[in-house]
Protein backbone atom coordinates (compact mmCIF):
# COMPACT_ATOMS: atom_id res chain seq x y z
CA UNK A 1 0.00 0.00 0.00
CA UNK A 2 1.08 3.57 -1.00
CA UNK A 3 -0.56 6.59 1.13
CA UNK A 4 0.44 9.14 -2.12
CA UNK A 5 -1.60 6.44 -4.35
CA UNK A 6 -4.03 6.06 -1.91
CA UNK A 7 -4.99 9.92 -1.37
CA UNK A 8 -4.83 10.11 -5.41
CA UNK A 9 -7.67 7.48 -5.73
CA UNK A 10 -9.90 9.66 -3.15
CA UNK A 11 -8.25 13.30 -4.62
CA UNK A 12 -9.21 11.78 -8.37
CA UNK A 13 -13.02 10.13 -7.52
CA UNK A 14 -15.87 12.24 -9.76
CA UNK A 15 -18.72 10.25 -8.67
CA UNK A 16 -19.46 8.88 -5.56
CA UNK A 17 -17.90 5.66 -3.45
CA UNK A 18 -20.61 3.31 -2.21
CA UNK A 19 -19.61 2.60 1.12
CA UNK A 20 -17.10 5.34 3.11
CA UNK A 21 -15.78 4.03 5.98
CA UNK A 22 -14.86 6.39 9.27
CA UNK A 23 -12.28 4.77 11.30
CA UNK A 24 -8.90 2.33 10.50
CA UNK A 25 -9.35 0.29 13.65
CA UNK A 26 -10.47 -3.08 13.64
CA UNK A 27 -14.22 -2.63 13.22
CA UNK A 28 -13.81 0.02 10.31
CA UNK A 29 -11.39 -2.51 8.57
CA UNK A 30 -13.10 -5.12 8.91
CA UNK A 31 -16.35 -3.39 7.20
CA UNK A 32 -14.01 -2.14 4.09
CA UNK A 33 -12.72 -5.99 3.76
CA UNK A 34 -16.69 -7.12 3.97
CA UNK A 35 -18.03 -4.50 1.37
CA UNK A 36 -14.82 -4.71 -0.91
CA UNK A 37 -15.37 -8.42 -0.99
CA UNK A 38 -18.84 -8.02 -2.11
CA UNK A 39 -17.58 -5.82 -4.94
CA UNK A 40 -18.60 -2.34 -3.59
CA UNK A 41 -16.73 0.34 -4.06
CA UNK A 42 -15.07 1.48 -0.75
CA UNK A 43 -13.43 4.69 0.43
CA UNK A 44 -11.79 4.56 4.03
CA UNK A 45 -10.19 7.18 6.22
CA UNK A 46 -8.76 7.59 9.88
CA UNK A 47 -7.82 10.66 11.45
CA UNK A 48 -4.54 9.24 12.71
CA UNK A 49 -2.44 6.24 11.91
CA UNK A 50 -4.61 3.06 11.64
CA UNK A 51 -4.82 1.09 14.83
CA UNK A 52 -3.53 4.36 16.85
CA UNK A 53 -6.50 4.21 19.25
CA UNK A 54 -8.35 0.70 20.60
CA UNK A 55 -7.52 -1.67 18.14
CA UNK A 56 -3.67 -1.71 19.01
CA UNK A 57 -4.13 -1.53 22.89
CA UNK A 58 -5.98 -4.67 23.47
CA UNK A 59 -4.86 -8.12 25.66
CA UNK A 60 -3.98 -10.03 22.23
CA UNK A 61 -6.11 -12.18 22.86
CA UNK A 62 -8.58 -14.47 20.50
CA UNK A 63 -11.27 -15.62 22.98
CA UNK A 64 -15.44 -16.57 23.62
CA UNK A 65 -14.69 -14.75 26.98
CA UNK A 66 -14.81 -16.69 30.04
CA UNK A 67 -15.82 -14.29 32.15
CA UNK A 68 -19.57 -13.61 29.69
CA UNK A 69 -20.11 -17.19 30.74
CA UNK A 70 -21.03 -15.95 33.91
CA UNK A 71 -23.00 -12.72 33.42
CA UNK A 72 -25.24 -15.64 31.28
CA UNK A 73 -24.29 -14.26 27.88
CA UNK A 74 -24.03 -17.63 26.66
CA UNK A 75 -24.68 -15.87 22.58
CA UNK A 76 -21.90 -13.51 22.70
CA UNK A 77 -19.21 -16.82 23.80
CA UNK A 78 -20.90 -18.20 21.01
CA UNK A 79 -20.23 -15.92 18.49
CA UNK A 80 -16.80 -15.54 20.12
CA UNK A 81 -15.95 -18.62 20.26
CA UNK A 82 -17.24 -19.50 16.20
CA UNK A 83 -15.09 -16.19 15.39
CA UNK A 84 -12.32 -17.62 17.10
CA UNK A 85 -11.84 -20.49 14.76
CA UNK A 86 -12.50 -18.49 11.66
CA UNK A 87 -9.58 -16.31 12.31
CA UNK A 88 -7.13 -19.02 13.10
CA UNK A 89 -8.50 -20.49 9.88
CA UNK A 90 -7.78 -17.55 7.90
CA UNK A 91 -4.65 -15.61 9.69
CA UNK A 92 -2.76 -18.63 10.87
CA UNK A 93 0.56 -16.53 10.75
CA UNK A 94 -0.74 -14.49 13.41
CA UNK A 95 -3.19 -16.47 15.32
CA UNK A 96 -1.95 -19.40 17.71
CA UNK A 97 -3.04 -21.66 20.28
CA UNK A 98 -2.68 -20.95 23.91
CA UNK A 99 -2.63 -22.69 27.04
CA UNK A 100 -4.65 -20.86 29.90
CA UNK A 101 -3.50 -21.82 33.74
CA UNK A 102 -6.20 -21.06 36.29
CA UNK A 103 -4.51 -21.75 39.37
CA UNK A 104 -6.52 -22.76 42.63
CA UNK A 105 -5.72 -22.02 46.17
CA UNK A 106 -8.97 -22.85 47.71
CA UNK A 107 -10.38 -26.65 47.65
CA UNK A 108 -13.74 -25.27 45.98
CA UNK A 109 -11.81 -23.41 42.92
CA UNK A 110 -10.82 -26.02 40.56
CA UNK A 111 -14.34 -28.31 40.74
CA UNK A 112 -15.95 -24.96 40.16
CA UNK A 113 -13.95 -23.20 37.38
CA UNK A 114 -13.55 -26.50 36.09
CA UNK A 115 -17.26 -27.04 35.21
CA UNK A 116 -17.14 -23.55 33.47
CA UNK A 117 -14.43 -24.46 31.16
CA UNK A 118 -16.06 -27.44 30.05
CA UNK A 119 -18.98 -25.53 29.13
CA UNK A 120 -16.87 -23.29 27.56
CA UNK A 121 -15.31 -26.26 25.46
CA UNK A 122 -18.58 -27.66 24.88
CA UNK A 123 -20.29 -24.12 23.64
CA UNK A 124 -17.15 -24.02 20.95
CA UNK A 125 -17.99 -27.09 19.46
CA UNK A 126 -16.11 -27.78 15.95
CA UNK A 127 -13.85 -24.80 16.70
CA UNK A 128 -12.47 -25.85 19.96
CA UNK A 129 -8.54 -24.90 20.08
CA UNK A 130 -8.55 -28.13 23.18
CA UNK A 131 -9.93 -29.65 25.88
CA UNK A 132 -10.18 -28.23 29.13
CA UNK A 133 -8.68 -30.33 32.60
CA UNK A 134 -7.60 -30.34 35.75
CA UNK A 135 -4.32 -30.46 37.06
CA UNK A 136 -2.58 -31.54 39.99
CA UNK A 137 -0.31 -29.34 41.93
CA UNK A 138 2.72 -30.49 40.22
CA UNK A 139 1.35 -30.08 37.29
CA UNK A 140 0.68 -26.64 37.30
CA UNK A 141 3.89 -26.04 38.90
CA UNK A 142 5.70 -27.62 36.15
CA UNK A 143 3.83 -25.69 33.37
CA UNK A 144 3.78 -21.93 35.34
CA UNK A 145 7.13 -22.41 37.77
CA UNK A 146 6.89 -18.96 38.80
CA UNK A 147 3.23 -19.42 40.42
CA UNK A 148 3.07 -18.52 44.59
CA UNK A 149 3.38 -22.37 46.15
CA UNK A 150 2.04 -21.52 49.23
CA UNK A 151 -1.14 -22.79 49.49
CA UNK A 152 -1.46 -23.98 45.87
CA UNK A 153 -3.57 -26.65 45.57
CA UNK A 154 -4.26 -27.24 41.57
CA UNK A 155 -5.10 -25.62 38.46
CA UNK A 156 -7.27 -25.89 35.18
CA UNK A 157 -5.77 -25.60 31.95
CA UNK A 158 -8.05 -24.17 29.03
CA UNK A 159 -7.48 -23.60 25.82
CA UNK A 160 -8.05 -19.84 23.94
CA UNK A 161 -6.26 -17.89 21.06
CA UNK A 162 -3.32 -15.50 20.69
CA UNK A 163 -2.41 -12.85 18.48
CA UNK A 164 -0.79 -9.15 17.39
CA UNK A 165 -3.81 -6.85 17.33
CA UNK A 166 -1.65 -4.10 15.34
CA UNK A 167 -0.15 -6.43 12.81
CA UNK A 168 -3.93 -8.28 12.09
CA UNK A 169 -5.05 -4.70 11.54
CA UNK A 170 -2.18 -3.65 9.28
CA UNK A 171 -3.31 -6.93 7.16
CA UNK A 172 -7.12 -6.65 7.34
CA UNK A 173 -6.02 -2.98 5.79
CA UNK A 174 -3.88 -4.95 2.87
CA UNK A 175 -6.57 -7.25 2.54
CA UNK A 176 -9.14 -4.33 1.79
CA UNK A 177 -6.52 -2.78 -0.60
CA UNK A 178 -6.20 -6.12 -2.36
CA UNK A 179 -9.96 -6.20 -2.56
CA UNK A 180 -10.36 -2.67 -4.11
CA UNK A 181 -10.48 -0.47 -1.31
CA UNK A 182 -8.85 2.75 -0.78
CA UNK A 183 -7.62 3.34 2.94
CA UNK A 184 -5.87 6.47 3.90
CA UNK A 185 -4.80 7.43 7.16
CA UNK A 186 -3.91 10.58 8.64
CA UNK A 187 -6.89 12.30 7.16
CA UNK A 188 -9.88 13.16 9.99
CA UNK A 189 -13.15 14.14 8.48
CA UNK A 190 -13.80 17.73 9.53
CA UNK A 191 -17.44 18.04 8.27
CA UNK A 192 -20.32 15.40 6.86
CA UNK A 193 -22.34 17.04 3.71
CA UNK A 194 -26.10 16.35 3.78
CA UNK A 195 -28.53 16.04 0.74
CA UNK A 196 -31.39 18.61 0.07
CA UNK A 197 -33.64 16.01 2.35
CA UNK A 198 -31.53 16.44 5.04
CA UNK A 199 -29.34 12.90 4.93
CA UNK A 200 -25.75 12.15 5.15
CA UNK A 201 -24.12 12.09 1.85
CA UNK A 202 -20.59 12.13 2.40
CA UNK A 203 -18.00 14.02 4.03
CA UNK A 204 -15.28 16.60 3.92
CA UNK A 205 -11.87 15.11 4.93
CA UNK A 206 -8.43 16.77 5.48
CA UNK A 207 -5.55 15.36 4.27
CA UNK A 208 -3.01 16.19 7.29
CA UNK A 209 0.29 15.45 5.02
CA UNK A 210 -0.94 18.28 2.46
CA UNK A 211 -3.60 20.29 3.73
CA UNK A 212 -6.04 20.07 1.33
CA UNK A 213 -9.44 19.26 2.16
CA UNK A 214 -11.60 16.44 -0.13
CA UNK A 215 -14.85 15.46 -0.84
CA UNK A 216 -16.28 12.11 -0.06
CA UNK A 217 -19.54 11.20 -1.52
CA UNK A 218 -21.00 8.06 -0.54
CA UNK A 219 -24.11 6.04 -0.76
CA UNK A 220 -23.77 5.18 3.02
CA UNK A 221 -21.48 6.47 5.77
CA UNK A 222 -20.39 4.12 8.06
CA UNK A 223 -18.82 5.38 11.52
CA UNK A 224 -17.21 2.84 12.72
CA UNK A 225 -14.70 5.34 14.78
CA UNK A 226 -14.77 3.01 18.18
CA UNK A 227 -14.38 5.40 21.41
CA UNK A 228 -14.76 8.21 19.03
CA UNK A 229 -18.47 7.76 17.79
CA UNK A 230 -20.39 9.79 19.46
CA UNK A 231 -17.43 12.76 18.41
CA UNK A 232 -18.63 11.78 14.93
CA UNK A 233 -21.93 11.54 15.27
CA UNK A 234 -22.24 15.05 16.96
CA UNK A 235 -20.46 16.45 14.03
CA UNK A 236 -23.31 15.65 12.21
CA UNK A 237 -26.11 16.86 14.87
CA UNK A 238 -24.31 18.62 17.86
CA UNK A 239 -27.51 17.21 19.98
CA UNK A 240 -27.13 13.58 19.45
CA UNK A 241 -27.28 11.71 22.74
CA UNK A 242 -24.29 9.87 23.54
CA UNK A 243 -24.27 5.76 22.79
CA UNK A 244 -20.90 5.14 24.88
CA UNK A 245 -20.11 4.70 28.49
CA UNK A 246 -16.03 4.29 27.92
CA UNK A 247 -13.85 2.46 29.70
CA UNK A 248 -10.00 2.38 30.26
CA UNK A 249 -8.53 -0.82 30.70
CA UNK A 250 -3.98 -0.78 30.96
CA UNK A 251 -1.46 -3.49 30.76
CA UNK A 252 1.90 -3.55 32.27
CA UNK A 253 4.62 -5.57 30.25
CA UNK A 254 7.46 -6.84 31.93
CA UNK A 255 10.36 -9.34 30.99
CA UNK A 256 10.49 -12.98 30.30
CA UNK A 257 11.47 -14.40 33.18
CA UNK A 258 7.81 -13.47 35.29
CA UNK A 259 6.50 -15.78 33.09
CA UNK A 260 9.39 -18.46 30.93
CA UNK A 261 7.30 -20.54 30.05
CA UNK A 262 4.68 -21.19 26.89
CA UNK A 263 1.55 -21.18 28.82
CA UNK A 264 -1.10 -18.10 30.33
CA UNK A 265 -2.00 -17.60 33.56
CA UNK A 266 -5.67 -16.64 33.96
CA UNK A 267 -7.25 -14.90 37.21
CA UNK A 268 -11.20 -15.60 37.22
CA UNK A 269 -11.69 -13.12 39.78
CA UNK A 270 -10.05 -9.80 40.94
CA UNK A 271 -11.44 -7.90 43.96
CA UNK A 272 -13.05 -5.27 41.11
CA UNK A 273 -15.14 -8.02 39.47
CA UNK A 274 -12.57 -8.79 36.61
CA UNK A 275 -11.13 -11.29 34.45
CA UNK A 276 -6.80 -10.92 34.74
CA UNK A 277 -4.66 -12.67 32.16
CA UNK A 278 -0.53 -12.78 32.56
CA UNK A 279 0.32 -13.76 28.98
CA UNK A 280 3.80 -14.43 27.02
CA UNK A 281 3.98 -11.81 24.53
CA UNK A 282 7.08 -11.43 21.84
CA UNK A 283 9.02 -12.61 24.32
CA UNK A 284 7.75 -10.57 27.27
CA UNK A 285 4.92 -10.94 29.82
CA UNK A 286 1.52 -8.74 29.57
CA UNK A 287 -0.21 -8.56 32.25
CA UNK A 288 -3.95 -6.76 32.63
CA UNK A 289 -6.73 -5.53 32.40
CA UNK A 290 -8.35 -2.71 34.40
CA UNK A 291 -11.66 -1.36 33.82
CA UNK A 292 -12.28 2.19 34.92
CA UNK A 293 -14.81 4.44 34.00
CA UNK A 294 -13.73 7.64 32.29
CA UNK A 295 -15.20 10.98 30.57
CA UNK A 296 -13.08 12.04 27.76
CA UNK A 297 -11.66 9.57 25.58
CA UNK A 298 -8.28 10.28 24.11
CA UNK A 299 -5.53 9.22 21.05
CA UNK A 300 -3.01 8.52 23.68
CA UNK A 301 -4.74 7.24 27.26
CA UNK A 302 -2.51 7.20 29.76
CA UNK A 303 -2.74 4.49 32.83
CA UNK A 304 -3.68 5.78 36.69
CA UNK A 305 -1.39 5.20 39.41
CA UNK A 306 -4.03 3.08 41.15
CA UNK A 307 -4.45 0.90 37.72
CA UNK A 308 -0.85 0.62 37.93
CA UNK A 309 -0.76 -0.58 41.51
CA UNK A 310 -4.02 -2.33 41.07
CA UNK A 311 -1.92 -4.78 38.61
CA UNK A 312 1.11 -5.31 40.33
CA UNK A 313 -1.38 -5.93 43.23
CA UNK A 314 -3.10 -8.43 41.71
CA UNK A 315 -0.23 -10.53 40.14
CA UNK A 316 2.02 -10.27 43.81
CA UNK A 317 -1.17 -12.15 44.82
CA UNK A 318 -0.51 -15.01 42.47
CA UNK A 319 3.37 -14.65 41.35
CA UNK A 320 6.32 -15.98 43.34
CA UNK A 321 8.51 -13.12 42.86
CA UNK A 322 6.05 -9.57 43.06
CA UNK A 323 6.64 -7.41 40.34
CA UNK A 324 8.19 -3.83 41.17
CA UNK A 325 7.50 -0.31 39.47
CA UNK A 326 10.87 -0.98 38.49
CA UNK A 327 10.41 -4.18 36.26
CA UNK A 328 8.04 -2.35 34.35
CA UNK A 329 9.22 -2.45 30.75
CA UNK A 330 6.32 -0.34 29.23
CA UNK A 331 2.39 0.56 30.69
CA UNK A 332 -0.19 1.15 27.79
CA UNK A 333 -3.48 2.33 28.04
CA UNK A 334 -6.51 1.69 25.60
CA UNK A 335 -10.38 2.57 25.97
CA UNK A 336 -13.43 -0.25 25.42
CA UNK A 337 -15.97 2.04 23.46
CA UNK A 338 -18.85 0.05 25.58
CA UNK A 339 -22.49 0.58 24.69
CA UNK A 340 -24.23 2.90 27.66
CA UNK A 341 -26.64 1.14 29.89
CA UNK A 342 -28.18 3.41 32.67
CA UNK A 343 -26.44 5.72 34.58
CA UNK A 344 -24.57 2.63 36.18
CA UNK A 345 -20.88 3.26 37.10
CA UNK A 346 -19.90 -0.57 36.68
CA UNK A 347 -18.28 -0.60 33.06
CA UNK A 348 -16.95 -4.14 33.99
CA UNK A 349 -20.94 -5.61 33.84
CA UNK A 350 -21.45 -3.72 30.36
CA UNK A 351 -21.89 -5.68 28.04
CA UNK A 352 -19.34 -6.37 24.94
CA UNK A 353 -21.88 -7.04 22.11
CA UNK A 354 -22.01 -4.86 19.34
CA UNK A 355 -24.81 -2.30 18.59
CA UNK A 356 -25.90 -1.14 14.78
CA UNK A 357 -27.38 2.75 15.13
CA UNK A 358 -29.07 4.87 12.58
CA UNK A 359 -28.89 8.31 13.66
CA UNK A 360 -32.01 10.23 11.79
CA UNK A 361 -29.70 11.98 9.32
CA UNK A 362 -29.18 8.40 7.79
CA UNK A 363 -25.47 8.41 9.26
CA UNK A 364 -24.85 4.47 10.27
CA UNK A 365 -22.85 3.91 13.41
CA UNK A 366 -21.03 0.49 14.81
CA UNK A 367 -19.93 0.57 18.21
CA UNK A 368 -19.21 -2.44 20.87
CA UNK A 369 -17.93 -5.47 20.13
CA UNK A 370 -14.25 -7.02 20.75
CA UNK A 371 -11.56 -7.92 18.25
CA UNK A 372 -12.57 -11.34 18.26
CA UNK A 373 -15.92 -10.70 16.77
CA UNK A 374 -14.76 -8.03 14.05
CA UNK A 375 -15.92 -10.44 11.23
CA UNK A 376 -19.27 -11.02 12.22
CA UNK A 377 -19.91 -7.21 13.36
CA UNK A 378 -18.37 -6.11 9.76
CA UNK A 379 -20.90 -8.61 7.91
CA UNK A 380 -24.10 -7.52 10.20
CA UNK A 381 -22.96 -3.52 9.26
CA UNK A 382 -22.34 -4.07 5.44
CA UNK A 383 -25.61 -5.87 5.47
CA UNK A 384 -27.45 -2.59 6.91
CA UNK A 385 -25.55 0.05 5.05
CA UNK A 386 -26.09 -2.48 1.67
CA UNK A 387 -30.41 -1.07 2.42
CA UNK A 388 -29.20 2.48 4.34
CA UNK A 389 -27.49 3.48 1.16
CA UNK A 390 -29.83 1.22 -1.19
CA UNK A 391 -27.51 -0.97 -2.99
CA UNK A 392 -27.52 -3.92 -4.68
CA UNK A 393 -27.63 -7.33 -2.31
CA UNK A 394 -24.97 -9.68 -2.09
CA UNK A 395 -23.74 -11.87 0.37
CA UNK A 396 -21.04 -11.72 2.55
CA UNK A 397 -18.05 -13.90 1.15
CA UNK A 398 -15.37 -13.07 4.37
CA UNK A 399 -16.32 -16.84 6.30
CA UNK A 400 -13.26 -18.22 3.99
CA UNK A 401 -11.54 -14.93 2.85
CA UNK A 402 -7.76 -15.73 3.90
CA UNK A 403 -6.39 -12.67 5.41
CA UNK A 404 -3.59 -11.18 3.56
CA UNK A 405 0.03 -12.43 4.58
CA UNK A 406 -1.82 -16.28 5.02
CA UNK A 407 0.78 -18.78 5.90
CA UNK A 408 0.17 -22.10 7.22
CA UNK A 409 3.37 -22.85 8.46
CA UNK A 410 4.93 -19.09 8.79
CA UNK A 411 7.16 -19.49 12.09
CA UNK A 412 9.92 -21.60 9.09
CA UNK A 413 10.17 -17.71 8.86
CA UNK A 414 11.79 -17.04 12.66
CA UNK A 415 11.59 -13.46 13.57
CA UNK A 416 9.51 -12.75 10.92
CA UNK A 417 6.81 -14.86 11.43
CA UNK A 418 3.74 -12.62 11.99
CA UNK A 419 4.52 -11.08 8.53
CA UNK A 420 3.40 -14.18 6.92
CA UNK A 421 4.23 -14.40 3.24
CA UNK A 422 5.25 -10.82 3.36
CA UNK A 423 8.61 -12.27 5.20
CA UNK A 424 9.82 -13.66 2.20
CA UNK A 425 9.86 -9.66 1.02
CA UNK A 426 11.81 -8.47 4.06
CA UNK A 427 14.52 -11.53 3.33
CA UNK A 428 14.69 -10.36 0.05
CA UNK A 429 15.69 -6.85 1.51
CA UNK A 430 18.24 -8.17 4.02
CA UNK A 431 20.41 -10.16 1.09
CA UNK A 432 20.02 -7.12 -1.16
CA UNK A 433 21.29 -4.74 2.13
CA UNK A 434 22.72 -6.96 4.98
CA UNK A 435 23.01 -4.03 6.80
CA UNK A 436 19.46 -4.09 7.12
CA UNK A 437 19.47 -7.62 8.25
CA UNK A 438 20.82 -6.49 12.44
CA UNK A 439 18.80 -5.91 14.92
CA UNK A 440 18.01 -2.76 16.35
CA UNK A 441 18.43 -2.86 19.67
CA UNK A 442 19.41 -6.35 22.12
CA UNK A 443 16.53 -6.16 23.72
CA UNK A 444 13.91 -5.85 21.00
CA UNK A 445 13.23 -9.08 18.01
CA UNK A 446 13.12 -6.18 15.14
CA UNK A 447 15.69 -5.38 13.08
CA UNK A 448 16.20 -2.28 10.08
CA UNK A 449 14.66 -3.85 6.65
CA UNK A 450 11.05 -4.11 9.19
CA UNK A 451 11.53 -0.56 9.69
CA UNK A 452 11.86 0.24 5.88
CA UNK A 453 9.26 -2.45 4.59
CA UNK A 454 6.91 -0.31 7.62
CA UNK A 455 7.20 2.92 5.44
CA UNK A 456 7.83 1.24 2.16
CA UNK A 457 5.15 -1.06 2.57
CA UNK A 458 2.41 -0.90 5.12
CA UNK A 459 2.35 2.89 5.25
CA UNK A 460 3.64 4.13 8.22
CA UNK A 461 4.46 7.45 8.16
CA UNK A 462 5.76 8.52 11.69
CA UNK A 463 8.66 6.84 13.50
CA UNK A 464 5.59 6.37 16.19
CA UNK A 465 3.69 4.36 13.70
CA UNK A 466 6.83 2.17 13.25
CA UNK A 467 7.85 1.64 16.37
CA UNK A 468 5.09 1.19 17.87
CA UNK A 469 2.41 -0.59 15.46
CA UNK A 470 4.10 -1.99 12.30
CA UNK A 471 7.03 -3.18 15.08
CA UNK A 472 5.70 -3.37 18.88
CA UNK A 473 9.21 -1.70 20.00
CA UNK A 474 7.27 0.51 22.10
CA UNK A 475 4.31 -1.63 23.75
CA UNK A 476 6.95 -4.31 24.91
CA UNK A 477 10.20 -1.81 25.76
CA UNK A 478 9.92 2.30 25.78
CA UNK A 479 13.66 2.32 26.97
CA UNK A 480 14.63 0.35 24.49
CA UNK A 481 12.14 1.96 21.68
CA UNK A 482 13.32 5.44 22.38
CA UNK A 483 17.14 4.07 21.75
CA UNK A 484 16.03 2.93 18.61
CA UNK A 485 14.50 5.83 17.56
CA UNK A 486 18.01 7.80 15.74
CA UNK A 487 18.58 4.69 13.33
CA UNK A 488 14.69 4.26 12.69
CA UNK A 489 13.82 7.56 12.07
CA UNK A 490 17.12 7.93 9.83
CA UNK A 491 15.91 4.84 8.10
CA UNK A 492 12.20 6.10 7.55
CA UNK A 493 13.31 9.31 6.15
CA UNK A 494 15.42 7.73 3.36
CA UNK A 495 12.04 5.59 2.24
CA UNK A 496 10.06 8.79 2.59
CA UNK A 497 12.15 11.09 1.45
CA UNK A 498 12.24 13.07 4.51
CA UNK A 499 15.20 15.96 5.52
CA UNK A 500 17.55 15.94 8.70
CA UNK A 501 15.30 18.26 10.65
CA UNK A 502 11.85 15.73 10.02
CA UNK A 503 14.67 12.96 12.10
CA UNK A 504 14.84 15.40 14.58
CA UNK A 505 11.82 16.19 15.31
CA UNK A 506 10.16 11.98 15.18
CA UNK A 507 13.07 11.83 17.62
CA UNK A 508 11.63 14.42 19.73
CA UNK A 509 8.51 13.35 19.50
CA UNK A 510 8.95 9.66 19.85
CA UNK A 511 10.76 10.24 23.09
CA UNK A 512 8.25 12.68 24.68
CA UNK A 513 5.63 10.19 23.87
CA UNK A 514 7.86 6.75 25.14
CA UNK A 515 7.90 8.55 28.77
CA UNK A 516 4.81 8.06 28.81
CA UNK A 517 4.74 4.41 28.94
CA UNK A 518 7.38 4.74 32.02
CA UNK A 519 5.23 5.85 33.93
CA UNK A 520 8.04 5.43 36.83
CA UNK A 521 9.97 7.83 35.24
CA UNK A 522 7.24 9.83 33.69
Amino acid sequence: MNRDEQIGRIRDRSGPWDILVIGGGATGAGVAVDAASRGFDVALVDLSDFGKGTSSRSTKLVHGGVRYLEQGNISLVMDALKERGVLRENAPHLVRDLAFIVPSYEWWEAPFYGIGLRLYDLLAGKYGFGPSRNLSRDETLERIPTLKTEGLRGGVIYYDGQFDDARLLINLLQTAFEQGATVVNYCPVVALTRGADGFITGAIARDDEQGEELEIRAGAVVNATGPFADQVRRIADPAASPLLAPSQGIHLVLDRSFLPGEDAIMVPHTIDGRVMFAIPWHGHTVVGTTDTPIKDVSLEPRPLREEIAFILDTASRYLRRAPAPGDILSAFAGIRPLVRAGEGKNTASLSRDHVIHVDQNGLLTIVGGKWTTYRSMAEDCVNHAVMLGSLEERPCGTRHLKIHGYHQNAEKFGGLAAYGTDAVAIQALMRARPELGGELHPDLPYCAAEIVWAARAEMARTLEDALSRRTRALPLNARAATEMAPRAAALMAVELGRDERWIREQVADFTLLAKGYLPVEG
